[in-house]
Parts: C-alpha cells; sequence; structure tokens
C-alpha cells in the first residue's frame, strides 16, 4: 500500500516537474483547460469565426513585450485527452488571421493619423499666411485687428496639434501594431501533458 502510494507521488512529482520545463522552454506559454479558453465565452460561432478572447489577447500582449526581436513561439499546453489536430489546424489559421487583420487595421490607422497631422499642419501654415496678409492690408483698423485676434491662435492651435497627432498619437496606437507584428508570424504549437 505504502509503495503504491510512492509511485503516484512519484508521478505527480514528475508531471508537474515536464510542465515546468514545457513552460519555460518557450516564449510564450500558456495552459488551456479546453480550447475555449482561447476565445470569447460570448462569441457561440464555429472556432474558424470566432472572437478571440480578451484574457488570451491581454496574456499575450503582456508575455511579448518582454521580447524584443526574433521569432516568437506560442505554445498550449492541453491534456492529452482533450487534444484535436484538426480543431487545433482551425485554431492556428483563425489565430494568424486574427493577427494578420489586426496589424493591417493598426497600420491603416496610423497612416491616417499621420495624414491627418500633415493635413492639420499644412491648414495651420496656410492660416498663419492668411494672418499675415491681413496684417499688410489696412482696410479697416477694427476689422483687421479682430481677424488677426482670431486667425492668429487658430493657426498655431491648428500647426501644433498637426504636429501633436504625428509625434504622440501615432505612439498610442504603436505598441499595439507592434504586437500584431511580432504575432502575424507566430510559430503556434499544442504541447499535450
Amino acid at each position: 500500500m505504502n509503495g503504491e502510494k510512492d509511485f503516484f507521488n512519484y508521478l505527480l512529482k514528475s508531471g508537474k516537474e515536464e510542465k515546468q520545463r514545457l513552460l519555460k522552454a518557450s516564449e510564450i506559454s500558456l495552459m488551456l483547460d479546453t480550447y475555449d479558453d482561447i476565445f470569447s465565452d460570448f462569441d457561440p460561432r464555429p472556432f474558424s469565426n470566432r472572437s478571440l478572447s480578451d484574457d488570451f489577447l491581454v496574456e499575450a500582449k503582456h508575455a511579448t513585450r518582454e521580447k524584443s526581436s526574433g521569432q516568437i513561439e506560442l505554445k498550449f499546453l492541453i491534456r492529452k485527452e482533450k487534444r484535436d489536430t484538426q480543431i487545433e489546424t482551425t485554431i492556428k489559421k483563425r489565430l494568424h488571421e486574427h493577427f494578420r487583420k489586426h496589424f493591417t487595421q493598426t497600420q491603416e490607422e496610423i497612416s491616417s493619423i499621420i495624414n491627418k497631422g500633415y493635413l492639420m499642419i499644412f491648414l495651420g501654415i496656410v492660416i498663419m499666411v492668411g494672418t499675415a496678409i491681413v496684417t499688410f492690408n489696412k482696410i479697416n483698423i477694427f476689422t483687421n485687428h479682430l481677424l488677426i485676434i482670431l486667425l492668429e491662435p487658430a493657426g498655431w492651435f491648428t500647426f501644433w496639434t498637426g504636429l501633436d497627432q504625428i509625434f504622440y498619437e501615432t505612439k498610442r496606437v504603436k505598441p499595439d501594431a507592434d504586437f500584431y507584428e511580432k504575432m502575424m508570424n507566430v510559430e503556434i504549437e499544442f504541447i499535450p501533458y
């Protein structure tokens, strides 16, 4: 009886050590109870169309911040008896589609922000040039002063807001773009335990 207990404890201990070894061996290792853990609980569609879980994305983003360059490996640990290679193939395809789609969207968002910034800089310069022209026009002194008071701050505000868009607003989106770029070609593997 005592020998059986010792043997059972040995198996449990070696199983835990094997899990720890697998977790340390890759960049991003996540343990799954079921394949549903990767996807949103509120989305009843099949895995091929289903939305990804916010918890999964947060964990993946957190793990990729540590990795600055190189190929990232995403390893899912799942019980042997729950594995289904056909489902795993579908999930891999879905994950790659998701990351590619969102990378494209973040790139388009950054491009849009930069274009908006350049347009605002151009409009700011046009307004400032208009202010300079009004300054030299001496037809009606009251109207000139009023236009200068209105146009000069508007020109500077528009100009600096455009610069803010280009240099700071793009930094808000950049971490997401970097994450999706890293994950776009991630190597995904399902490992039984």
